[in-house]
């Protein structure tokens, strides 16, 4: 199935929305839909380059 994400690319890149491939739920798991998220300070800390654990693809 596809959904859309915010997926960082790389360090003070904005946030790119893409459509990704996900797999259907498996036996135990189960299906939500999100209707609403936000960015919090460690994200955008992250994302800014500054943060020296922040990993990119």
């Amino acid at each position: 199935m596809k959904s859309r994400a915010a997926v960082a690319f790389g360090p003070g890149q904005p946030l790119q929305i893409v459509e990704v491939d996900v797999a259907p739920p498996k036996k135990g798991e189960v299906l939500i839909k999100i209707s609403h998220t936000g960015v919090c300070h460690t994200d955008a800390f992250t994302l800014s380059g500054d943060d020296p654990e922040g990993v990119f693809p």
